[in-house]
C-alpha cells in the first residue's frame, strides 16, 4: 500500500511532528533578535560576534537545503529528518551552555546546519503523504506554522528573558528547544512507517545519483552569495563584495553542469525542468522577494522600541503577538481556498500587507506628537493577516505541480531562495535604517522614527516586487483560461 495510491492513516500525526520541528527551527531565526543586547552584555560579545549569531545560522541553513533535500529524495526522507532533529537538539543545548561568544557562534552554525537538513524533508513528506485538497490543508498548516514562528519569536524571547532574567534568559531561549526536539524525535520514531531507510517512490536504481560536483558548486555558490549580506556593518565594504560575483559565477557553472549531467543520461541534483513549471518558478520568485522584505520588520520593530523608545525586550516582543495569531488564522483559512482562487489570494494578501506597512509608518512618525506606539497592535495584526494570505497559499500553489520524486529538492530550492532573500533583505533594510539614523542618536531616539520609516519603505519595495510577480501569474492564467 503506497503513499501514492492510498492515504497513510497516520499522516495527520506525522504532520504534527513535522510542524513542531519546523516551528522549532524557524523560531530560532527570530527569537534571538530580542536577546542580542543581553547576549552582548553577558558574554562581552563584539559587534562582529553578535552578527555571527545571526549570520552563522542563516549561512548554514541556506547552504545545505538543496543537497539535503536531494539526499532525502534518494534515500528516504525519514532518516535525514531524524538526523536533522537530533543535531538541532544537541546544538541548542550547546548554545545554552556556551561559555563565550565564539562558542555560541559555532553552536549556532550547527543549529543552522540541522535546520537546513530537516526542513526540506518536511516539505517532501507532505508531498508524499497528502494529495489534492488535503495537501492544500497540510500546506496551510505549514504556512501558518511559518507565519506564527516568525511573529511569535520576539514575544517568546522577551517573555523568557523577563522570566529568567537577562543573564540566564538568553540561555533558556535555546534550552527550550531541547524538550521540544526530544519529544518530536520520539514521536517520529514511533509514528513513521517502516522501513525508514528507503528510496522515495518513483525513483529507480539509476536515479540514486548523488551528483557531488553539483553539491559543491551549489553549496559554495550559495555561501559566496550570502556571505557579504549576512556579515553586516563594517564587514560589508571592500573585498568581501567580490564574493557575490564569485558566487554568481559558481551558480552559473552549477546550472551548466546540471544541464550537461542530465544530457549524459544521469539524474542531476536539481532537475532544472522544474523551473519550466510556471507555478513553481513564479511562486519561488515571489517567495524570495517577499521574504526579503517581510522578515526584517521584526528587527526594526525591536530596535525602534528598545533603542528608540526605551521599552523592554518583553514589550518589544509582545507587540507582535496579535500579528502571530492573525497570521496563523489567515494562513489556515486562505490555504483551504488556494485551489479555488489561485494567486488572487496571494495578490490580495500583498495589497493588505502594503496598507498595513503604510499605517505602521504613520504611527511611528506620530509618536513624536504623542501618539501611542501601541496602535501597532492594530496595524501589525493587519500585517499578519495579509502575510498569512501570502506565505501559505503561495507555497501550496508553488509545489502542487512538482512531481513527488523531486519534492525534497524543489522544496530545498524554494527555501534556499527564501534564505537568500532574507539575508539580502535584512542587510539592505537595516543598512538603510542605520544610514538614516546616523551616530550618537540611538540613546535619545531622536531620529529613530525617520530611520524606522526609511527601513519600512525599503520593505515595501520588496513587497511591491512580489505583488508584480503575483499579478503577472494572475494575468497569464487568465489569458490561458480565456484562450
Amino acid at each position: 500500500m503506497s503513499a501514492e495510491s492510498t492515504p497513510n492513516p497516520i499522516r495527520w500525526k506525522l504532520l504534527i511532528v513535522f510542524l513542531a520541528t519546523v516551528f522549532m527551527a524557524l523560531l530560532d531565526v527570530s527569537i534571538v533578535n530580542v536577546a542580542l543586547p543581553t547576549i552582548e552584555s553577558s558574554l562581552d560579545a563584539s559587534q562582529s560576534q553578535l552578527q555571527w549569531i545571526l549570520a552563522g545560522y542563516a549561512l548554514l541553513f541556506g547552504l545545505v537545503l538543496v543537497p539535503s533535500g536531494r539526499l532525502g529524495d534518494i534515500f528516504g526522507r525519514a532518516p535525514l529528518f531524524l538526523i536533522g532533529v537530533a543535531i538541532f537538539v544537541l546544538a541548542s543545548a550547546a548554545c545554552g551552555l556556551a561559555p563565550n561568544a565564539p562558542a555560541l557562534d559555532i553552536a549556532r552554525c550547527f543549529q543552522g546546519f540541522a535546520a537546513g537538513v530537516l526542513n526540506p524533508q518536511t516539505i517532501g513528506m507532505i508531498q508524499e503523504y497528502f494529495r489534492g485538497k488535503e495537501r492544500g490543508k497540510a500546506y496551510g498548516m505549514l504556512g501558518a506554522t511559518v507565519g506564527v514562528a516568525t511573529a511569535v519569536g520576539p514575544p517568546a524571547g522577551g517573555a523568557i528573558i523577563a522570566a529568567a532574567g537577562p543573564e540566564a534568559g538568553w540561555r533558556w531561549i535555546f534550552f527550550i528547544n531541547v524538550p521540544i526536539g526530544l519529544a518530536t524525535l520520539v514521536a517520529a520514531l514511533v509514528f513513521h512507517p517502516r522501513p525508514m531507510i528507503r528510496p522515495v517512490e518513483g525513483r529507480g536504481r539509476r536515479d540514486r545519483d548523488l551528483d557531488p560536483v553539483a553539491m559543491v558548486l551549489l553549496g559554495v555558490g550559495v555561501f559566496a552569495v550570502l556571505l557579504p549580506f549576512v556579515r553586516r556593518g563594517g564587514a560589508l565594504g571592500g573585498w568581501i563584495w567580490a564574493s557575490v560575483a564569485i558566487g554568481a559565477l559558481l551558480l552559473y557553472l552549477f546550472i551548466r553542469w546540471e544541464k550537461r549531467y542530465g544530457e549524459r543520461g544521469r539524474t542531476p541534483m536539481v532537475d532544472l525542468r522544474i523551473f519550466s513549471i510556471g507555478s513553481f518558478s513564479l511562486g519561488a520568485s515571489l517567495s524570495t522577494t517577499y521574504f526579503a522584505g517581510m522578515t526584517s520588520i521584526w528587527v526594526l520593530v525591536s530596535l525602534f522600541m528598545q533603542s528608540g523608545l526605551g521599552y523592554s525586550a518583553l514589550a518589544a516582543g509582545l507587540i507582535g503577538l496579535p500579528c502571530a495569531v492573525s497570521s496563523g488564522t489567515m494562513s489556515t483559512l486562505s490555504s483551504r481556498r488556494a485551489f479555488d482562487y489561485g494567486r488572487r489570494i496571494v495578490v490580495a494578501g500583498l495589497v493588505i500587507v502594503l496598507v498595513a506597512l503604510a499605517a505602521t509608518i504613520a504611527v511611528a512618525l506620530l509618536t513624536t506628537h504623542g501618539v501611542s506606539i501601541w496602535w501597532w497592535l492594530l496595524t501589525l495584526t493587519v500585517f499578519g493577516a495579509g502575510g498569512g494570505m501570502v506565505i501559505s497559499p503561495n507555497q501550496t500553489l508553488t509545489l502542487n505541480e512538482v512531481p513527488n520524486e523531486y519534492a525534497g529538492s524543489a522544496g530545498g530550492v524554494m527555501q534556499t531562495g527564501q534564505r537568500i532573500g532574507t539575508a539580502v533583505g535584512l542587510a539592505v533594510i537595516t543598512a538603510v535604517a542605520f544610514a538614516v539614523l546616523g551616530t550618537g542618536e540611538q540613546s535619545s531616539g531622536g531620529r529613530w522614527p525617520i530611520a524606522f520609516t526609511a527601513g519600512l519603505l525599503a520593505i515595501m519595495v520588496f513587497v511591491v516586487l512580489s505583488l508584480l510577480i503575483g499579478l503577472r501569474d494572475v494575468r497569464s492564467r487568465d489569458a490561458g483560461t480565456s484562450s
